[in-house]
């Protein structure tokens, strides 16, 4: 464990490291199973030794996680938009990608920055807005906000995690990750009964 943890100190502590924090939550952003946001919290946690610096640790992050969802967004929007042109008009899924267009016209900023706090979900939000051409200037805007949020929180989460577990830093390292894992369980278990309610009353 102390050679894993050695090894895991002197990579943290190269200036590499911030190159391969923005590596990873670029890709992240559309290949949810790069572990992003874990590779976040773990630098942030040893950035309680003062190296590495946590400020630069939150700007490759939320560089990474935005340039990673403008790659989203133009995946979406390359051929995502071309697939919904060629659905038939009165086909359901034609009726679903209007509605989705509708719904991200209305509250684009809103979804596109919590979807952010979801593995997958934020995925599934920015192909969804290249895929019905939601304005890009507007996505660049709120999508900044949505990865300086999400680089602040994980970075946090971790750096407070490791003064908390300041003699065992593995700890705060699962201590930042569990806590990361709840909040996310805890905004799909509010989504699912967001859904639910609804249809319910529907069927009542």
């Amino acid at each position: 464990m102390e050679s894993a943890l050695d090894l895991l100190r002197q990579l943290v502590t190269s200036p590499w490291v911030y190159l391969l924090l923005f590596g990873l939550t670029a890709v992240d952003a559309f290949f949810p199973a790069v572990p992003g946001e874990a590779a976040v919290i773990t630098a942030a946690v040893l950035a309680t030794g003062g190296n590495p610096n946590l400020v630069a640790v939150i700007v490759a992050a939320a560089l990474g996680a935005c340039a990673g969802d403008h790659v989203s967004y133009a995946i979406g929007r390359g051929g995502g938009a071309n697939r919904l042109a060629r659905l038939p008009a009165d086909s359901r899924r034609r009726a679903g990608s209007e509605w989705a267009r509708r719904a991200v016209h209305r509250r684009g900023g809103l979804i596109l920055t919590t979807a952010r706090y979801v593995p997958g979900g934020r995925t599934a939000v920015t192909l969804t807005m290249g895929a019905v051409r939601y304005p890009l200037r507007s996505f660049l805007l709120f999508d900044a906000v949505a990865a300086t949020s999400w680089a602040l929180y994980c970075a946090l989460l971790g750096y407070f995690g490791g003064l908390a577990f300041e003699r065992d830093p593995v700890k705060g390292v699962l201590a930042g990750v569990g806590v990361s894992v709840a909040v996310t369980l805890l905004l799909e278990s509010f989504r699912w009964l967001r859904h639910r309610t609804p249809r319910q009353r529907t069927r009542s």
